[in-house]
């Protein structure tokens, strides 16, 4: 398969992108999906495990979260470098050297004799993997028809959550047989697999030109022009809240689900992660209810749905706990999907730069609250960290209401979502061209 990128045909350029249902949208979307298995189920090999690593290297909770943490620090400081390296040789060029990096840096984590060489690992992983959350969103934004863009995005993120899920329930079984790092070394290979699968599937890119905006100087004055849009911003002050808040909840709840009252093994306390299904669902839901009631209001109900979940987690039931992780997680990732494909619809240039932001500052709070979620959970338990996370999400949901507002009178309003659920039961989620979908 060639990855040549260059569009010189005038025909080209008034191309509109590829339709729904078309054979090249389904390679995108499958080659995307894999990609988001290599990617995800790599990045948070370990987090099934965490217990287990803890116990045999007799490091804490918020230690052993470092390997999560500093893999996400490595992926938030090079989403930007990537964003222009795509910018210059193309999208799926930059997005196949990036996994074909980190899988191999996968393989060798294993085999990392201490501690500390494994973290140095986990590091450059992440660093490798920078190339692609953000530039697989810029290339569906260009490859999409701008009809079915959301939709699409919403599916891209469908499927990071398979994969993260698919790392998760392969390295707990593995993980209580073997040991965590015949874990890791089970997720490389099946990451490896998915990448190849991902080169295989993906269409060679149609209208992406090679960037002439000015080099270092033009890329600086892109960035700057996207970190002072307050739109912008408040998308990337969502995703650094959010997704802290979110990694917290996962690494540290399996501390909780081992200890009492509920003695859980590492196998079944795997399972939780089960719940991803539930994400990768609501992404998907999450973008065509955007389609009829705006993505600003579908992105307020995601964090609502979050912050209800996570209550319900509060109660000493193993019910009540499954319960409001499967809301939890169904919530976040319909928000998380409504985000990360909004960056591309506001920026009207330098998308590959809006998107790369978005990641930096989703994978800065991976890093920083995901760790630093370990602190409270040490020192004042699960009742403290979740009334933490859910203090973000009413923080978040804030920050979206007013940014996000959207003009017009209430009644004029009304009477336009009246339109919306009409022509949508009409269309069957399929859009409206030039509709006001925020």
């Amino acid at each position: 398969m060639s990855t040549s990128a260059l569009t010189t045909n005038p025909a080209e350029s008034q191309w509109e992108g590829h339709l729904k249902g078309s054979p090249a949208y389904r390679r995108i979307l499958a080659g995307l999906a894999l990609a988001g298995v290599a990617t995800f189920a790599q990045l948070y090999s370990t987090q099934a495990v965490l217990p287990l690593m803890a116990n045999e290297l007799h490091i804490t909770a918020a230690e052993a979260a470092l390997t999560i943490s500093l893999a996400t620090v490595g992926l938030a400081a090079t989403v930007l470098p990537w964003s222009f390296v795509a910018d210059k040789i193309g999208r799926v060029r930059a997005m196949a050297i990036g996994i074909a990096a980190a899988t191999v840096l996968g393989l060798l984590v294993p085999l990392a004799p201490t501690f500390s060489f494994v973290l140095a690992l986990r590091a450059l992983e992440g660093m490798a993997l920078g190339g692609i959350p953000a530039i697989a969103i810029a290339y569906l934004n260009e490859e999409v028809n701008k009809v079915h863009a959301a939709l699409a995005a919403g599916s891209y993120v469908a499927g990071t959550t398979l994969g993260g899920l698919a790392g998760r329930l392969l390295a707990g079984p593995v993980g209580e047989l073997w040991g965590w790092r015949a874990a890791a070394f089970a997720v490389s290979v099946l990451a490896t697999a998915s990448a190849a699968l991902f080169l295989v599937l993906v269409p060679k890119p149609r209208r992406f030109s090679p960037s002439s905006a000015g080099g270092f100087r033009g890329a600086m004055k892109t960035l700057a022009g996207h970190s002072t849009n307050p739109r912008l911003l408040a998308l990337y002050i969502q995703a650094f809240l959010l997704m802290g808040g979110f990694v917290a909840v996962y690494n540290y709840l399996g501390f909780r689900l081992h200890a009492a009252p509920f003695g859980m093994p590492a196998t079944l306390v795997s399972l939780i992660f089960l719940a991803y299904l539930s994400g990768t669902l609501s992404s998907r839901w999450g973008a065509g209810l955007s389609m009829c009631f705006g993505r600003r209001t579908v992105l307020l109900a995601g964090i609502a749905t979050m912050t209800a979940g996570l209550g319900l987690t509060l109660w000493d039931n193993i019910a009540a706990v499954l319960a409001g992780l499967v809301v939890f997680t169904g919530g976040f990732f319909a928000a998380h999907s409504i985000g990360s494909g909004w960056t591309g619809t506001i920026a009207t240039n330098g998308r590959a730069q809006a998107a790369s932001l978005y990641n930096l500052s989703y994978y800065l709070g991976s890093s920083i609250i995901g760790w630093a979620g370990g602190l409270v959970f040490q020192a004042f338990g699960w009742t403290a960290l979740a009334w933490t996370v859910i203090a973000l999400g009413c923080t978040t949901a804030v920050i979206t209401a007013v940014v996000h507002r959207i003009p017009g009178a209430p009644g004029r309003r009304r009477r336009l979502l009246r339109v919306k659920v009409r022509a949508v039961a009409a269309t069957g989620w399929t859009g409206l061209p030039g509709q006001d979908r925020r």
